[in-house]
């Protein structure tokens, strides 16, 4: 009788628990599942990308070996994150809008889930998922009012905010309820970068009617990080437009900022008064009660238990954003495997270095200069480098770091971050903060290594 998908990863993993610690068991393999089979492969999926690296470096070998002994032949086993892959139905556009299609994982695989672009809608994005507290009632409630009735409350929504606080997962969490409740419903969801590297092709192309056709015939825009508009004349020019011909047909509009309207320069006054038609709502830092709810919620999500004490480090470590706290849980998981010990507040302690510092806050006495050197150094290159013309990867990703942990620890001027790396323009700090914000999201090899940064700065290892 031949096996299914589900049953050969099942007996994989019951060969596995024979030989893991119990605590690795749970943390790394429990969540996976088996999601597409052919002759020759196993498509296995796992919570995050940082779980898929980990699996195949640690575990990939024995459990290739467990499903060998239960066939009798080998068989190839691939990983994939569930983080990004969603219902592709999520980002449908009408008929007279092109169409968007990603290749299956392999052709020869028959799948459960198949693939959509990454810069789409994150099906983890729930309102469910998400933690309400006194720091984001009012925009989580103003965002649950768009997903049940979209244009008949508030049209726009603005919502702002400081970097990892949860704007970008509300916006999706209002896409993620309409798709579910209202699966006809035309959905958009587009960074603002996206929205005028899209702009600029269709006008070298000719193709602006197709382009205009895509953002004004829909139901719900949603469009992330609208200061990156900021001195950008034609694209606000086009979205103007496009915002006014949304609005007038009665349709929702969705936008998220770092600032408020009135604090966005660089932007036409008309499309600033516009933002404001509709509802404002600011996202700030998270209080203590709501990073205790956030920890707890979060490690239930990747199944594992913390005590209460252990939670009370993490809520304490991790002050300036939700992002934080997901990396320090991350960490947790690693050095528990690693270690193969429980997660005790000892091991706590000594995985989050938290007994060097009551609290991550700067030292009065740190610089942008001594934040510009660290990310150099972190990167192995040289400080001039991040302050030179030189576009060069190895010099841009510690520059953008650089600009972004400045902001986020500092909270200086984007003027004067922009003197300190040779007089650029506050348009380029702002487009590599967004950069890193964003990759942060993506990619988790990546967030860890600015954690690591951030906390080597904030505990005065500068």
């Amino acid at each position: 009788m031949e096996l299914s998908a589900s049953e050969i990863w099942a007996h994989a993993l019951a060969a596995a628990r024979t030989y893991l610690p119990e605590q690795s068991f749970q943390t790394w393999l429990s969540g996976t599942e088996a999601v597409g089979f052919s002759d020759d492969e196993l498509l296995v999926e796992a919570p995050s990308q940082f779980h898929v690296e980990w699996i195949e470096d640690k575990y990939g070998a024995l459990l290739r070996r467990s499903i060998e002994q239960r066939l009798g032949r080998p068989l190839s086993v691939s990983y994939r994150s569930s983080a990004s892959h969603a219902s592709p139905a999520a980002f449908a556009l009408p008929a007279d809008g092109p169409t968007y299609s990603s290749p299956p994982y392999r052709s020869r695989i028959s799948e459960s889930k198949p693939t959509v672009p990454s810069d789409k809608l994150n099906e983890r994005y729930t309102f469910d998922r998400f933690v309400v507290g006194n720091n984001n009632q009012l925009a989580v409630a103003a965002c649950r009012a768009v997903a049940e009735k979209p244009a008949r409350m508030y049209n726009p929504l603005f919502v702002y905010g400081g970097v990892g606080l949860g704007k970008t997962h509300l916006m999706h969490a209002i896409g993620n309820y309409l798709q579910q409740h209202a699966p006809q419903t035309h959905i958009a969801y587009v960074p603002t970068e996206q929205f005028t590297n899209e702009l600029v092709t269709s006008i070298q192309e000719g193709a602006t009617p197709g382009f205009r056709r895509r953002y004004r015939h829909i139901d719900l825009l949603l469009v992330d990080d609208i200061h990156f508009l900021e001195g950008k004349e034609r694209t606000q020019e086009e979205f103007f437009h496009t915002f006014n011909a949304l609005y007038d047909a009665q349709k929702q509009i969705v936008l998220t900022s770092d600032r408020a309207p009135s604090s966005l320069s660089g932007l036409e006054e008309r499309l600033v008064s516009r933002f404001a038609w509709g509802l404002v709502a600011d996202i700030k830092p998270p209080d203590y009660e709501t990073r205790i709810a956030i920890v707890r919620k979060k490690s239930a999500a990747d199944g594992l238990f913390l005590e209460d004490d252990v939670i009370d480090l993490v809520a304490r470590s991790c002050t300036s954003s939700v992002r934080e706290m997901e990396g320090a849980i991350i960490k947790l998981l690693a050095f528990s495997s690693l270690t193969n010990q429980e997660i005790t507040i000892t091991l706590a302690h000594e995985a989050l270095q938290e007994s060097r510092i009551p609290t991550l806050v700067p030292s009065p006495s740190t610089s942008a200069t001594d934040i510009l050197n660290a990310s150099a150094a972190a990167w192995g290159v040289e400080p001039r480098g991040l302050v030179s013309k030189r576009r060069t990867r190895d010099v841009t990703v510690p520059r953008q770091v650089a600009m972004f942990l400045i902001k986020e620890i500092l909270d200086l001027p984007l003027t004067r971050i922009g003197a300190a790396f040779g007089g650029r323009d506050h348009s380029t700090v702002i487009h590599s903060i967004r950069k890193v914000d964003r990759d942060l999201q993506t990619d988790e090899e990546f967030a860890s290594r600015v954690s690591r940064l951030r906390e080597q700065i904030l505990t005065g290892g500068v």
